[in-house]
């Protein structure tokens, strides 16, 4: 009777490596998977691009004012209507560097079925790489727009970008190259203090700003 209970030991030691073994498969897939899901994908690079943040930083103030937006959002239209104008005045001036993130938190975008809001902080990455101030003036007129349903075309959003002063960019846009990235930089809005994020996002030098809808109380005033 002794060699049958051997021989039962040593299927229940295989059984035991083989289910230890698929454990580690599984959890390594899992990691895999989860580190492929938060890869912030191709990074776009250029002389106003910061590697660090993904700003698309226009002007050179010494005030650091950051604003995160998502092009399909009504608010970020209301920001740009109230604070957009003394925006381009300070960047003008000199008086502050203005660091751009565009983000796609709008949930509005995947019933269109176009992503609009990925697909438009994608193609401002593709201009950006080639010219910030097109890509500034690529925002404003965007933002400016009342862009509903479905969103512009990716042809549209080309022409856009060739009015801004940037051409060469189809593939780029077409192919979606930086919305992976666009979703990584979502995930990296500041919170606010009740601990909410959303967009439009006003940060300067450092401190969150709450909106009031006052621009010399929520921007003007804070500047050194």
């Amino acid at each position: 009777m002794a060699a049958p209970a051997r021989k039962n030991n040593y299927f229940a030691i295989w059984i035991s490596v083989a289910v230890v073994a698929a454990l580690v498969l599984v959890g390594a897939l899992v990691v895999w998977m989860n580190n492929t899901a938060a890869a912030p994908g191709a990074a776009p690079e250029g002389p106003g691009i910061n590697s660090s943040t993904g700003a698309i930083a226009v002007g050179d103030g010494a005030d650091e004012v950051d604003v995160w937006f998502d092009f399909y959002c009504p608010h970020c239209q209301d920001f740009e209507d109230v604070y957009g104008p003394t925006l381009d005045e300070l960047v003008t001036s000199g008086d502050i560097t203005l660091n751009l993130h565009p983000v796609a938190l709008s949930g509005l975008n995947s019933a269109s079925g176009t992503d609009f809001s990925k697909r438009s902080a994608s193609a401002l990455y593709c201009v950006a790489t080639q010219d910030t101030d097109a890509a500034f003036a690529f925002t404003q007129t965007l933002l400016s727009a009342d862009v509903t349903g479905a969103g512009w075309t990716d042809e549209q959003l080309i022409a856009l970008a060739a009015d801004s002063g940037v051409t060469g960019i189809d593939e780029c846009v077409t192919q979606r190259t930086y919305v992976d990235f666009v979703d990584a930089q979502t995930r990296e809005i500041p919170a606010a203090p009740n601990g909410g994020q959303g967009t439009p996002t006003l940060v300067i030098n450092g401190e969150y700003i709450s909106l009031t809808g006052d621009v010399n109380v929520d921007l003007v005033d804070r500047l050194s």
